[in-house]
């Protein structure tokens, strides 16, 4: 007998898989049970109504997709009234994604008004966005994201996940003040800088240009990475970035993620996270490692 579960914060989780933010979405109940997943993120909701970015919004390249949805959402007035009573039917701890465009104080309101709902697992920070159009990205400047991880930490006693940026020089300084302002884990790593060409038309593929790089492409990056960071920090890690089979789940434990989380895959293959924790038990047993635990971190270098 193997144990999955893993601990980040105050959540405990029946197993290590997390569906991430911008992929879940409720849907997804008709081709699995998401009650057997480890925890579901939502998608990023702002403190008002936002239409997003102009098409063309998404588009394939090599063992990859390339986004610029602009975190398109109903605000959190509609949320709260349309979306959260049927997400708090779930059985499996419920983590909502908040994130804002220019006002930083709406992230501390957003925390507030979902501080009181008692089944809101956790918040994932989600400080990291590309597809906005600010100069800087919150977690591209470690004081401002020490800054207002605190804010928001005073503000909630949830469980709180501060999501990252891969476009910064150094991650492992991002990391550190998002640790020492009191995060409860890092989610590694959110989508890379990129864009591609119509060669036809001689223009990009997305409206906005550039957009965020997600799937296999990116995977190496985000070993590296998570990698890095656990080297430095001692908060949970959730590793995501590229996870297309069990495979790939085990390296980024193996590079110390606590947990995974499952994102473009599941646009793919809706069902794909039940196979990857059936993946992950096969090689604890094959292995004869008891607990998961013992597997974080336990790469050989």
């Amino acid at each position: 007998m193997v144990s999955l579960r893993v601990k980040i914060g105050k959540l405990n989780l029946k197993n290590p898989v997390i569906l991430s933010s911008g992929t879940f979405s409720q849907d997804l109940k008709y081709f699995l049970d998401l009650e057997k997943l480890g925890a579901v993120v939502t998608k990023t909701i702002t403190l008002r109504p936002q239409a997003g970015n102009p098409p063309p919004r998404t588009c394939e390249t090599a063992s990859g997709l390339l986004n610029s949805i602009g975190l398109e959402n109903p605000g959190l007035d509609v949320f709260l009234k349309k979306e959260l009573p049927s997400l708090l039917k779930l059985k499996t701890p419920l983590i909502i994604s908040i994130g804002t465009f220019d006002n930083l104080k709406e992230l501390v309101i957003l925390a507030k008004e979902l501080e009181r709902i008692k089944g809101v697992s956790g918040l994932e920070l989600n400080i990291s966005c590309p597809n906005m159009k600010r100069k800087k990205l919150i977690s591209q400047d470690s004081h401002l994201t020490y800054k207002v991880i605190k804010e928001v930490r005073q503000a909630t006693t949830k469980t709180l996940i501060a999501k990252l940026s891969p476009n910064v020089t150094d991650i492992t300084e991002i990391a550190s003040s998002a640790q020492k302002a009191e995060a409860d884990a890092l989610s590694l790593i959110n989508t890379i800088l990129a864009m591609a060409v119509n060669i036809d038309n001689r223009k990009p593929k997305l409206a906005t240009i550039t957009g965020g790089l997600s799937g296999p492409a990116i995977k190496p990056i985000a070993l590296r990475m998570v990698w890095q960071v656990y080297q430095k920090v001692n908060i949970p890690i959730i590793g995501m970035g590229g996870i297309m089979e069990a495979k790939d789940a085990i390296e980024f434990i193996l590079c110390g993620a606590t947990a995974v989380g499952i994102g473009t895959a599941n646009l793919i293959y809706p069902d794909l996270s039940l196979e990857i924790i059936k993946g992950i038990k096969d090689y604890l047993i094959k292995s004869r490692i008891k607990d998961i635990n013992k597997l974080v971190g336990s790469l050989k270098v």
